[in-house]
């Protein structure tokens, strides 16, 4: 299970849910870090995807990761879109997964990250939106 952060406005520009990604995001906002698995090779993708990107198989199946990483890159947002302009400076990062996956988010902390830090995701509870982070361990 994810730790819960809550913050006090819309989220700057809200994930596109469809059909399929619905259970990501369902998941998530219950504190749970879903991506598919191809049957066949058993191969996990993030971000979730309906057919596998080895062997076009629409044999998939939703499974959930540990949420626990390590800190590949990072760097610092100074000047950003319009969107994102009221959180500026913010972190970016990406995240090395336990499981395999590498990913991109927003890194959340006081202090600059460390490069091989170990990390956790966390879900963002925004007023309209459920979205994820990542913080140090």
């Amino acid at each position: 299970m994810l730790e819960s952060v809550h913050v006090d406005y819309p989220h700057p520009y809200p994930p596109r849910v469809s059909e399929f990604s619905r259970t990501f995001w369902d998941a998530l906002a219950e504190g749970r870090f879903l991506t598919t698995r191809s049957v066949s090779t058993n191969r996990l993708t993030f971000p979730p995807k309906p057919l596998s990107p080895d062997d076009w198989s629409t044999d998939m199946e939703w499974v959930e990761l540990s949420g626990t990483g390590t800190l590949y890159s990072h760097t610092t947002i100074h000047a950003s879109p319009t969107a994102f302009l009221s959180e500026l400076p913010y972190t970016v990062c990406i995240v090395d997964l336990d499981e395999g996956l590498r990913l991109a988010t927003r890194y959340l902390g006081d202090t600059s990250p460390t490069i091989g830090a170990r990390v956790r995701l966390v879900t963002v509870h925004h007023t309209d939106r459920v979205s994820y982070a990542a913080r140090a361990l």
